[in-house]
């Protein structure tokens, strides 16, 4: 079975921030978002970094989804080491190829899916963070971390220096429905909340946007950014 995506992106530069330092690509295939870490301008252009140099693999077929994942981000890794700006950024990025999905996270941006069918929304990554670390301890509780003043320290991105990218290999099926989210969403809005906008609001757009304006209404500071993307059949595969 060979499927696709229909993904669209939506963000929001927030109300505290100057400039935007989030990036996305909404692609068939590729799906990407990427929090710049470093101020300006330096996060944003490591973030530009991510998605310009992943975003050739809309384009390219390969067997090994999150090998090919890993070699483009190790590529961006080098480009911004050189670029010496002192930049950095998260990436969370999915790969389509037949029926399963290249997963592949640095950092504390997100990736969800909502099974088709299911009532709950999974949450796929495991953030890289201070308060992850607590969380794992039994020092803090989930929802602790949520309000933890430290919240958004991270213990590794993709910023010219050595780092560990988790990567996964996920089975798809039609009406599946992935998410990524920069955290200026899921600081200020729980996996619960995030889960029945996604189940309940069918038109991708409009999810999209529902989940930015409750990121906002909800005080989000941050740049919020999101990727919304249904699993269908593949229509160049269907016998006429």
């Amino acid at each position: 079975m060979r499927l696709t995506l229909r993904s669209v992106t939506a963000t929001d530069v927030g109300p505290a921030r100057p400039n935007n330092e989030d990036a996305a690509f909404a692609g068939r295939r590729l799906v990407v978002i990427a929090d710049g870490v470093g101020g300006l301008p330096a996060g944003e252009m490591a973030s530009e970094t991510v998605i310009e140099t992943l975003a050739p693999l809309e384009e390219q077929e390969t067997p090994d989804p999150a090998a090919a994942l890993e070699e483009a981000v190790a590529r961006a890794n080098a480009r911004i080491a050189a670029d010496g700006h002192g930049a950095g950024t998260t990436v969370t990025a999915g790969l389509l190829h037949g029926a399963h999905l290249g997963l592949l996270h640095v950092g504390d941006s997100r990736g969800y899916l909502l099974a088709a069918g299911a009532a709950d929304i999974v949450r796929l990554t495991r953030d890289d963070t201070f308060v992850q670390l607590l969380v794992d301890r039994g020092a803090l509780t989930a929802e602790e971390a949520r309000g933890h003043p430290r919240r958004s320290v991270i213990t590794q991105a993709v910023q010219g220096e050595p780092y560990h990218a988790a990567t996964a290999l996920l089975p798809l099926e039609p009406g599946d429905r992935l998410l990524l989210c920069s955290d200026g969403l899921s600081d200020y809005v729980d996996d619960a909340t995030i889960g029945r906008v996604v189940r309940e609001t069918a038109d991708l757009d409009a999810c999209a946007g529902e989940l930015v304006a409750l990121a906002l209404a909800k005080g989000t500071v941050d740049n919020v950014t999101v990727v919304v993307a249904d699993v269908v059949h593949d229509p160049s595969t269907r016998s006429v």
